[in-house]
């Protein structure tokens, strides 16, 4: 079954109360929020605010992408403001095992994020530690922008590693995922979209978009 997040970083923000309940309505699966530090990438967005402000408005869960250079920094804060999930960087993070234990403690999932360039092995010694793996298939920092040639082989790596380890971590992806790059990314093992610009910005609306990607074949 397809799991769909949307990003709220292509949302109007002046409605995204009521564009995270036309989402939910139409059986999105949680909620993407983007955090940048203008440090890790070379871009800034949403802090905890956005999270405290949304929580009493939906039921869908929060999931907080950490596109930070001290993730540990920011945990308590997203936490306390009311986010479900916690995602945070491999590459700033290549020991993670003790942010991973302050997420689990809190009672709440956590995920490992790894950019284009990093080899997907390097993950496979935390599977079974984490609740969702997410395969970058763009370099962060902007929305909009094109799925890397590349992905779909190293999706079906991380699919492997998965099946053997923890068959229960969700193997999520984020960027330039549309209606025609959604299909061969699931194909080859994907079961989580991350898609802003596609769900937001879709001439038919968010809740057509979401319809539209929930109908996808999976492997």
């Amino acid at each position: 079954m397809v799991k769909l997040a949307p990003s709220v970083l292509a949302a109007d923000f002046s409605r995204l109360g009521e564009l995270v309940a036309v989402v939910e309505k139409a059986g999105a699966d949680r909620v993407h929020i983007d955090v940048m530090d203008g440090h890790f990438v070379p871009n800034l967005s949403m802090g905890a605010v956005v999270v405290k402000g949304l929580r009493p408005v939906t039921r869908l869960p929060l999931e907080v992408h950490l596109m930070v250079e001290d993730p540990g920094k920011f945990l308590d804060g997203f936490l306390a403001a009311g986010a479900d999930t916690i995602l945070f960087h491999l590459e700033v993070v290549p020991q993670p095992l003790q942010l991973i234990a302050r997420v689990k403690a809190a009672g709440k999932k956590v995920g490992l994020a790894f950019n284009p360039d990093l080899p997907v092995g390097r993950i496979q010694p935390y599977l079974t530690a984490i609740d969702v793996a997410l395969c970058m298939t763009v370099f962060p920092g902007f929305g909009g922008q094109a799925f890397l040639p590349g992905s779909l082989d190293r999706i079906a790596e991380l699919r492997a590693m998965i099946d053997a380890a923890n068959p229960a971590c969700d193997l999520e992806i984020d960027g330039g995922v549309d209606l025609t790059t959604a299909g061969p990314a699931l194909a080859a093992g994907a079961n989580v979209l991350v898609a802003g610009t596609a769900v937001f910005g879709h001439p038919g609306g968010p809740a057509v978009a979401v319809e539209k990607f929930l109908a996808l074949p999976t492997r």
